[in-house]
């Protein structure tokens, strides 16, 4: 018996269609109406073979938030790499490229 799940994002814009606004919903999760700054949302498309994405942030999103949400991100992104994939060395990599970005950004204090 197969079971759907739903994620619901809604974007509240202001008069120029800059995001005001961002909430989500994920009732599986027990997220209701919770605000968030910003969304990357990447959707494989198999027939035309790339990537689909949506990038939204609001005006209100601090620079120095951004830059922190982009580092984790990058760190999520490297796991998500190494266990879709099983490749050691190219995860490895990444970890080195995630740990050169923050320390550039001065995320982390060597």
């Amino acid at each position: 018996m197969s079971k759907t799940s739903e994620i619901k994002v809604n974007i509240e814009l202001d008069q120029n269609n800059v995001p005001e606004k961002l909430t989500w919903t994920a009732q599986d999760g027990g997220i209701n109406n919770e605000e968030a700054k910003t969304v990357l949302l990447s959707i494989w498309d198999a027939k035309a073979k790339e990537t689909l994405r949506i990038d939204l942030w609001t005006k209100d999103m601090p620079v120095d938030e951004m830059k922190i949400f982009f580092h984790q991100t990058l760190v999520a992104m490297t796991d998500t790499f190494q266990r879709a994939t099983g490749d050691e060395k190219m995860a490895g990599a990444m970890t080195d490229f995630c740990d050169y970005f923050a320390e550039k950004l001065e995320l982390k204090k060597i």
